[in-house]
């Protein structure tokens, strides 16, 4: 089977993406997000945010590929660049095991890279995994208003596999709305508070949640899709267990 061509310029609008694509090949990435942190020495063009990216100088920079997530993204801008002759690859991300072939799919078959060692060590880190005892939590990820993890969520499904149940995980929808007062009388035996997309502190959230104890957890450990998968299971079951 022939390997796809390798692309040599590539624009990424999702930060764990951009993580990923700089991990194999830095050299491809034209343009990225103003979210985009990792890797931080990562010097290219900024394109604005996953909401609002710049679409005209996205196309003025002639990528070769776009890659972008169907959460993060904004259909109407991915339409914008589609009609203006760029290719698009959207990932769709509702797990792990998805997150894994999705990664695949965007360095392997988009990109035309050769597929990661780390994807195979995120996955041996992950089975590795042994949940601790079983706790019940609100996850939020937002506060004015206060949000949290819903149904179907990636995020979900990584604190599912360490041992710990989002109370809201069948909730209607993916984010919810829910006022703090119901969220501290839903019966959770903890709150975890990742540092995005709201930058929860020992100084903001936890205060909310009066005699419950607060895990406070690297959100890019949490929620991104990329290199971080490898270490993730060690950074987020310390975090819990800091929690008490």
């Amino acid at each position: 089977m022939t390997r796809p061509t390798a692309r040599r310029r590539v624009v990424s609008l999702v930060p764990s993406l951009t993580e990923a694509v700089a991990a194999e090949a830095p050299e491809m990435l034209v343009g990225v997000t103003d979210w985009c942190s990792h890797p931080a020495e990562l010097d290219v063009a900024r394109v604005g945010g996953t909401k609002n990216p710049d679409t005209d100088r996205i196309i003025a920079l002639a990528p070769d590929l776009v890659i972008a997530n169907e959460e993060e993204n904004r259909a109407p801008d991915l339409a914008v660049l589609r009609a203006a002759g760029l290719e698009v690859v959207v990932t769709e991300v509702r797990d792990l095991d998805q997150a894994l072939r999705e990664l695949e799919r965007v360095l392997v078959r988009g990109c035309g890279l050769p597929r990661p060692g780390w994807l195979d060590e995120a996955a041996e880190a992950w089975r590795d995994v042994r949940p601790a005892e079983a706790r019940r939590a609100v996850v939020p990820v937002w506060r004015r208003p206060w949000m949290v993890l819903g149904r179907d969520t990636f995020a979900g499904d990584l604190l599912a596999r360490l041992g710990v149940a989002n109370l809201y995980a069948h909730h209607a929808e993916r984010y919810p709305r829910v006022p703090v007062e119901e969220l501290n009388a839903s019966g959770a035996d903890l709150v975890v508070l990742p540092d995005e997309p709201y930058l929860f502190t020992a100084d903001d959230g936890p205060e909310a949640f009066p005699g419950l104890p607060a895990a406070l957890v690297s959100g890019r450990h949490l929620t991104w899709y990329g290199p971080s998968l490898v270490e993730a299971p060690a950074v987020l079951t310390a975090a819990l267990r800091a929690a008490g």
